[in-house]
């Protein structure tokens, strides 16, 4: 059977096509349109891509972040159409006097009211107002406005009056895309309930828009999409609920890391480094894929399932320039795709990361990189370097060394991030780098953190795509389950009924009974304001609740440093997750071999500021099952570089992943 991966960047295009337990890798340049650039890269893969398709995409995440969605009108319950503008009124930046917030992506002239309310109970206080709905949908219609969102007050405890209003505005405005937060998001938590269900309404047109001339691009192959949460959707549910896409790409990367790792590892305790062209994405595994309802995007609380990622903008495209203060910053502006480093021959004028790599030797200049048509430009990388370097008083190598210690610092931090300030020693974690850039700064990032393990898979720069085909198949839905433990504990057919209703709806959506089912509660000390997300075992019982309470005050302790055993814990929501296995895409074992490898060539590199060193250069296509080598070193490959540095010992497993062991001095 035959598979096919996507994974739109936003430098490269990556495609893994698996058939008949062969793999074949191809990186195009992503295109402004990118469902051009997908058929141009499908019509090179060889043989011809006639299986389904596993797609991870941008167009979420870009619309957020550029602002570029759709003209969005929020409905909601009079007198509270404000909740969008007060927010949380937090201070993301502490010591900052003066902090300005970005606007709402529904500006005040697109935010409405209606007549209605309910009580917080569920029960009718107000009907809707249908006189005020229907004269509303007459001023949607001549103001342009493409999409709704449908807020309505405790609407998570009774969806009726969302339900009607939808109805009416689809009598009125045909074909007009409305987005309600009972289908969303039934939780508690005003703000941040209309704030995920109107980016829902936000980039639903556009997402849609996309899917549909991606199904042309792609007709007639199946065609799944990569949800945050780290599991894949079909295109319907994917243009309903977009909101679930915003972390796409950067999810099938930690899926397909981890995948690979308990393969390979005994332990699958890891760090994900995906280190592309715009963008570093790390990820924790502490023995699973990690997962929260608290992410944020472009400044925007979106409280659906996602995969719990730190991002920073520092990644091989990451543009290097002299700050106010005449100090080196990089990051996070990116050359991109076009552009693009200086060294890709594509216009690029500022100086990257990518481009300090080159003038260092740490990239094999002489080889025509995945989605290059030529070899790199090193020339015009050292000159603009040598430019930088006389504003700062420094010569081109010092220079290069620089920019790459100030993007190292940058992801350093990310690491420290999703590790050090969440109670996890790295130090017991192996880091698994990927990405085109990955690789290269692996071994000094893993030296920082005393990481003494580095698992460098065998594809690297695709491995975001490959991720994309070993992801389950899922469906998540989630309700308010506002009680006591104790209550719940008492009466566990209570939190039973709402979950029969959730199972329902994921088999629906996965189409098939035979999905594997996890439920979760979101649960709190009464008082706090914050949950934890606590595992709970099906089926519900006085038991299996009574468990997850001391799970939760484990979760704490790990969490916040300590525990309240005597504190009255209470749940605000119940999840459900259902699962299908994704495709097998592992590679047969290769024998093992006794012959000692070789390096193509040497060739000088600069590891440190005592000058160029010569080190031997591998062909990561010729390295065999077994080989070992020692850093400092350079394997080269279509899809990736990665740099040895000293101390470090390189052994070829059975599946040409490359695994790093430090020898300390």
């Amino acid at each position: 059977m035959q598979v096919i991966g996507i994974d739109v960047g936003g430098t490269f295009t990556d495609f893994v096509l698996v058939s008949s337990g062969t793999l074949q890798i191809l990186k195009v340049p992503t295109t402004k349109v990118q469902s051009l650039g997908i058929a141009g890269g499908m019509a090179r893969l060889q043989p011809a891509a006639t299986g389904p398709i596993i797609h991870g995409t941008t167009i979420a995440t870009n619309a957020l972040l550029q602002r570029s969605g759709a003209h969005t009108a929020l409905l909601t319950t009079r007198g509270f159409t404000d909740v969008l503008a007060i927010g949380r009124q937090n201070r993301p930046h502490l010591y900052q006097l003066s902090q300005q917030r970005r606007p709402p992506l529904a500006p005040q002239s697109r935010r409405f009211e209606v007549s209605e309310r309910l009580s917080a109970d569920g029960e009718v206080v107000i009907p809707l107002c249908v006189s005020e709905v229907s004269s509303l949908a007459e001023h949607l219609l001549n103001a342009g406005v493409e999409s709704v969102a449908i807020v309505f007050l405790f609407s998570y405890m009774n969806a009726e009056h969302e339900q009607h209003a939808a109805a009416l505005l689809r009598d009125y405005i045909p074909g007009i895309r409305l987005s309600l937060s009972s289908d969303i998001i039934p939780e508690y938590r005003e703000y941040e309930r209309t704030a995920t269900t109107v980016i829902n309404a936000y980039v639903q047109p556009l997402v849609s828009r996309y899917l549909q001339e991606l199904a042309a691009v792609v007709h007639p192959r199946t065609l799944r999409v990569m949800q945050s949460s780290g599991g894949t959707v079909g295109t319907e549910q994917a243009a309903r609920e977009p909101a679930r896409l915003v972390l796409s790409g950067p999810a099938g990367g930690v899926a397909g890391a981890f995948g690979i790792a308990r393969q390979v590892l005994d332990d699958p305790r890891i760090i994900t480094f995906d280190m592309g062209g715009t963008s570093t994405d790390v990820a924790l595994c502490p023995g699973r894929i990690p997962h929260t309802t608290e992410c944020t995007i472009a400044g925007l609380p979106l409280r659906l399932p996602c995969t719990r990622i730190h991002t920073v903008g520092a990644g091989g495209g990451s543009i290097a320039r002299i700050g106010a203060g005449g100090l080196l910053h990089v990051g996070p502006e990116s050359a991109g795709a076009v552009p693009g480093p200086i060294c890709y021959r594509r216009g690029g004028v500022l100086p990257t990361v990518t481009d300090a790599n080159v003038v260092l030797g740490r990239m094999v200049s002489d080889r025509v990189l995945g989605g290059m048509p030529r070899a790199l430009d090193v020339g015009s990388a050292r000159a603009l370097l040598r430019e930088l370097g006389e504003i700062l008083d420094m010569d081109t190598e010092t220079t290069a060394l620089g920019i790459v210690r100030v993007a190292n610092a940058a992801m350093e931090r990310a690491l420290r991030r999703v590790s050090l300030e969440r109670g996890y020693d790295p130090r017991s974690y192996t880091l698994v780098p990927f990405g085109g850039a990955g690789p290269l700064h692996a071994c000094e990032l893993a030296e920082a953190l005393g990481i003494r393990r580095i698992l460098v898979p065998r594809y690297p720069g695709v491995l975001s795509a490959l991720g994309l085909l070993m992801a389950d198949v899922t469906a998540d839905s989630s309700s308010a389950l506002l009680h006591s433990l104790e209550t719940l504990e008492n009466n566990p057919d209570r939190a039973g009924a709402v979950l029969a209703s959730l199972r329902r709806r994921v088999l629906s959506a996965l189409g098939s009974t035979d999905a594997t089912l996890m439920a979760s509660l979101d649960l709190r000390y009464r008082g706090q304001s914050y949950e934890l997300q606590t595992p709970v075992e099906l089926p519900l019982t006085a038991a299996t609740i009574a468990n997850a309470r001391q799970r939760f005050h484990d979760l704490h302790e790990r969490r916040y440093g300590y525990a309240a055993a005597e504190q009255t814990v209470e749940s605000t929501a119940i999840r459900l997750r259902g699962s299908l296995p994704g495709a097998d895409v592992s590679m047969p074992a290769e024998p093992l071999t006794d012959s000692p490898c070789q390096p193509s060539y040497h060739s000088p590199v600069w590891l440190d500021m005592d000058g160029p060193v010569s080190v031997p250069c591998y062909e990561r296509q010729n390295l065999c099952h077994g080989q070992t080598f020692t850093g400092p070193a350079i394997v080269f490959q279509y899809d990736a570089t990665l740099l040895v540095t000293r101390a470090w010992q390189v052994t070829i497993d059975a599946r040409a992943n490359a695994i790093l062991q430090h020898e300390p001095d």
